[in-house]
C-alpha cells in the first residue's frame, strides 16, 4: 500500500493506482471525458490533469496515467491545474462547439461557452479521445474502427470510411463515447451504425428482439457456444 495526500487529504491505495482512481476512492471529483472503466487509459483529454509535489518540485500531470507514489502530495484545484483545465476546455469546445456534455462540462469549470478560439463546423461531436477504437480492440476484438488522417484532419471510423465488414454492430463504441459523436439508431428489428444496418435477432423464448445477428454469430465463433445456445435474451437465461 502506498500513502499519499490528495487535497490535504491522507490517502491510502494499492501500488500502481493511478491518481484519478485514488482521488475517486477518496471521494475526490476529477473531471475526466476519456477514462472509462472498460478501456485502458490515453490521457487524450487531459481534463484530469492535476499538480504533484516531489521533494522541492511541483509539476502538471494527467491523473489518469499518473501512478501514486509513496508521500506524494496532489492538488486537484490549484490555481495552475484550473488554469490548464480551462484551456483545454476552450480547445475542446472550439473542435466540437455543439456538443452539449461539453458546454455542461465548461460551465461546471467556469469557462465561456463561446470560446476565444474559432470553432469547427466539420468535427460533430467527437474529441478523438480514442475510447471507441480502444474499446473495439481491447474488448470486442474486432478493430473495425479507428484514426484515419493526420493532425486537425483526422477522424475516428471504419477504414477509408467504407462500412466495415468485420463490425458486428454492438454498439460498444457508443456506450463508450463521452459525448454522443457516434450515432447509433435501433429499432426492433434492425440497427444501424457506421452506415450500415445489422439485423436484430429475437429471443427464442420470450420473442422480443435483444441483439444484432452478427454479434452472436461472432461470439459462437470465439467461444464456440452454439448459436442456438446464444439466441435467448438476458432477461430469460
Amino acid at each position: 500500500m502506498v500513502n499519499l495526500i490528495i487535497d490535504g487529504k491522507n490517502v491510502t491505495a494499492k501500488k500502481d493506482t493511478a491518481v484519478l482512481e485514488a482521488a475517486r476512492a477518496a471521494g475526490i471529483s476529477i473531471p475526466t471525458l476519456c477514462a472509462h472503466e472498460s478501456v485502458s487509459r490515453s490521457g487524450s483529454c487531459r481534463l484530469c490533469v492535476v499538480e504533484i509535489k516531489k521533494g522541492n518540485r511541483t509539476r502538471i500531470v494527467t491523473s489518469c496515467l499518473y501512478t501514486v507514489e509513496e508521500g506524494l502530495i496532489v492538488d486537484t484545484k490549484s490555481e495552475r491545474v484550473q488554469n490548464v483545465r480551462r484551456l483545454v476546455m476552450e480547445l475542446l469546445l472550439a473542435r466540437c462547439p455543439e456538443s452539449e456534455v461539453l458546454q455542461k462540462l465548461a460551465k461546471e469549470l467556469g469557462v465561456d461557452t463561446q470560446p476565444r478560439f474559432v470553432a469547427d463546423s466539420d468535427k460533430g461531436k467527437c474529441i478523438l479521445c480514442r475510447s471507441c477504437v480502444r474499446v473495439c480492440e481491447e474488448v470486442v476484438g474486432v478493430n473495425a474502427i479507428g484514426l484515419s488522417c493526420r493532425g486537425s484532419h483526422k477522424t475516428v471510423g471504419p477504414p477509408y470510411n467504407e462500412n466495415s465488414d468485420v463490425c458486428i454492430g454492438c454498439g460498444a463504441c457508443a456506450y463508450v463515447c463521452p459525448t454522443g459523436h457516434i450515432e447509433m439508431e435501433t429499432t426492433e428489428n434492425k440497427r444501424k451504425i457506421w452506415g450500415r444496418t445489422f439485423k436484430m435477432q429475437t429471443c427464442d423464448t420470450c420473442g422480443r428482439y435483444f441483439a444484432p445477428v452478427d454479434q452472436l454469430k461472432y461470439i459462437s465463433k470465439k467461444t464456440g457456444v452454439p448459436l442456438k445456445d446464444l439466441s435467448i435474451c438476458m432477461d430469460c437465461r
